[in-house]
């Protein structure tokens, strides 16, 4: 399939994203768009509709992974594959679309129903074979602004224990942390404030957007969503909301440093419960002690320090594909979707 152009599409429950891939390979095109099925279908559709607006002209084929089917929206899981890849279908045809459907590799429009478990939240699966196909071994750490996956791979395959959601949140191969949607609340309920600890109201008033923000690390693409209050994204504005975690408001002086001390706090625990993860993944001993650490995703800056604290080598995601410098940014936070055509290209 080395004779046409991919895209690569990651249709997720907050985010779409595409990628682009000319015949020879290259990456082309990276694009992200707001995408908050929990809303609404409609929100999909102007999604889409913005994504289609100046992709290429040229013969298409198109390469699709999924985890937006888990979307509440969604009575099931299968439902929402169907509505999904029925609107994909509509707007981009039958014949020229295959779906990602992780161990079983791709299938067609007329294979979704038999293959919605293969198929349901594959993504994961996609960029790890792919780094694989990069890589002799390591272990891809994808953090985003909802999840993290930690996925092992050594020579070409996929090591994984859990396939399922369901089963990668058991074995900790998933996990419901990442560094812009999670609330606050999900990631500590106490935070030293003032000589003494706080504890944390259980509302959804502050975000890991709020903490980043506060640290200084936020990537300018990990945060396209509304804030919990509907207000802006300056520090001052996440000092605040972050106050009212504590049941506080923000001083009369507006001074940011205390806010920031328990910012940091909370990214440290965030950090530290990813890395007893991550060991827990070592200590299965599937690659070797100086294998990389893959870093993929908006929130790829946390696995820097993850392999500064393991010793171990580090990697972008970015760094094993063939991008122009100005793209190779977007296209970590939208591995799934490089992944998903890249694999595609080389099917035969």
């Amino acid at each position: 399939m080395g004779d046409c152009t991919i895209i690569g599409w990651d249709l997720g429950g907050a985010h779409l994203k595409l990628a682009v891939l000319e015949a020879d390979g290259s990456l082309a095109l990276v694009r992200q768009f707001p995408s908050p099925l929990w809303k609404g279908l409609q929100h999909f559709d102007t999604a889409m509709a913005s994504a289609l607006d100046g992709l290429p002209d040229s013969r298409l084929k198109h390469a699709v992974t999924l985890t937006g089917e888990l979307a509440d929206v969604f009575e099931t899981r299968a439902v929402g594959i169907k509505a999904l890849i029925g609107r994909m279908v509509t707007l981009l045809g039958k014949e020229e679309l295959r779906v990602y459907a992780g161990k079983k590799g791709f299938v067609d429009c007329n294979s979704i129903r038999r293959n919605t478990t293969a198929i349901a939240s594959a993504n994961w699966h996609a960029s790890a074979r792919y780094m694989a196909t990069k890589v002799k071994e390591g272990i891809l750490i994808d953090i985003g602004s909802t999840t993290t996956d930690i996925v092992p791979f050594a020579n070409g395959a996929v090591c994984y224990r859990g396939y399922t959601d369901s089963e990668r949140m058991q074995y900790n191969e998933l996990l419901y942390t990442g560094i812009a949607r999670t609330p606050i609340m999900a990631i500590t309920q106490r935070v030293p404030f003032a000589g003494d600890w706080h504890h944390l109201a259980a509302e959804h008033f502050a975000t890991m957007a709020d903490v980043y923000r506060l640290t200084g690390s936020l990537p300018g693409d990990a945060d396209l969503l509304d804030t919990p209050d509907g207000a802006g994204k300056h520090p001052k504005d996440s000092a605040r909301r972050l106050a009212r975690m504590l049941g506080r408001d923000l001083n009369a002086a507006r001074r940011l440093e205390p806010w920031c001390t328990v910012a940091r706090y909370i990214a440290n625990v965030q950090l530290g419960r990813i890395y007893q993860a991550l060991e827990r993944t070592l200590s299965r001993n599937v690659i070797d002690e100086n294998a990389p650490l893959v870093g993929a995703g908006a929130g790829r800056f946390l696995v820097r320090e993850l392999a500064n604290r393991l010793s171990r080598p580090c990697v972008e995601f970015s760094e094993l594909i063939d991008a122009p410098l100005k793209l190779r940014g977007l296209a970590a936070v939208c591995a799934p979707a490089v992944a998903v055509a890249a694999l595609l290209r080389m099917a035969r």
